[in-house]
């Protein structure tokens, strides 16, 4: 089934809207925000805490990356970093590949007879084709940032307001994605092209405050996925993302050293990542069986109304 070209418009737009505010923000806040600040030391309980953030937040179309930055920093533990906040994705890697084996193995042994046989129209060939051309965009994308904003950790792009901005817009977006979607695609119906337009939407998500679940269950309701169908693909199209993103900071933490955080404590958040990852996929494909995206929606707009607030009355530092 095409996409409209109302719904292309809107899903590829998206990108080039959010960049306005973004671009805004960065300015003022490198006028404005002070350097920001790590964890001076990261003990098993914060580490625990925050497995339990990344782990229920992951998946669900609210952004973990913020929430990892917003809850500490709230507690007064400071901001845990990139580096913290990616190995701990570890254990949502984990989870994901534990509840999505059967899909997964499926998918790789049906790909690979298909291309013993020839048979490019295989159902499993496609699905495993448009995985690997979705995830091409978040690779691109990260590389550069990776290359040309080197201090990302401490970037203005992850900043409390930049955060609260994305967060506002993309609750926004979902909203109307929500509205206009007619929500009739399968998983059965699914193509290379949704492949490729998720990976753009996905690609989205290295701007914190985002979500790649959200940015990519939102582009699916755009396509006409199902929910249900749009979370499920979100997360198999994640799995070589979060994959690759945990492992290229755990090879630089490894590197590095492990610092103020401590081996215990990162093993403790991984732990704890990956159990309650596992709790919040299986929640999810169930709620949206029957249940649309608004309670998320709304609690996105409260959250970066909250921030903001919060840094109006100066609460929290916009590190």
């Amino acid at each position: 089934m095409a996409v409209s070209k109302r719904k292309m418009f809107a899903l590829l737009g998206a990108g080039a809207a959010l960049t306005f505010p973004l671009e805004a923000m960065m300015v003022r806040a490198q006028d404005v925000a002070p350097v920001a600040a790590t964890t001076p030391q990261m003990n098993i309980f914060q580490s625990v805490v925050l497995g339990v953030v990344q782990g229920l937040t992951e998946f669900l179309p609210i952004s973990s990356t913020a929430h990892l930055k917003v809850v500490p920093v709230a507690l007064g533990w400071g901001d845990p970093g990139v580096a913290f906040t990616a190995v701990i994705q570890l254990g949502s890697i984990a989870a994901v590949l534990w509840y999505f084996w059967g899909d997964l193995r499926q998918i790789t042994t049906g790909a690979l007879k298909a291309i013993a046989h020839k048979n490019y129209e295989s159902n499993d060939f496609r699905m495993a084709l448009g995985i690997v051309l979705g995830t091409l965009p978040i690779l691109f994308f990260g590389l550069l940032i990776k290359k040309f904003i080197p201090d990302f950790d401490n970037s203005p792009l992850r900043s409390m307001a930049a955060i609260a901005i994305a967060s506002i817009f993309m609750a926004l977006l979902l909203g109307i994605a929500e509205r206009i979607g007619n929500k009739k695609r399968n998983f059965e119906q699914l193509t290379l092209r949704d492949g490729i337009l998720m990976g753009l939407a996905q690609a989205l998500a290295l701007i914190p405050g985002v979500s790649r679940s959200g940015s990519t269950l939102t582009a699916g309701l755009f396509m006409d996925l199902e929910r249900a169908t749009a979370a499920r693909f979100s997360f198999l199209l994640g799995i070589p993302a979060i994959t690759l993103a945990g492992l290229v900071e755990l090879k630089d933490v490894l590197e590095t050293g492990l610092g103020d955080a401590g081996l215990l404590p990162l093993v403790a958040g991984v732990i704890s990542a990956a159990v309650f990852s596992y709790l919040a996929i299986a929640w999810l494909l169930r709620f949206l069986q029957t249940q649309s995206t608004w309670v998320f929606i709304w609690y996105r707009l409260a959250f970066g109304i909250a921030i903001l607030g919060a840094l109006f009355v100066k609460l929290i530092p916009n590190v």
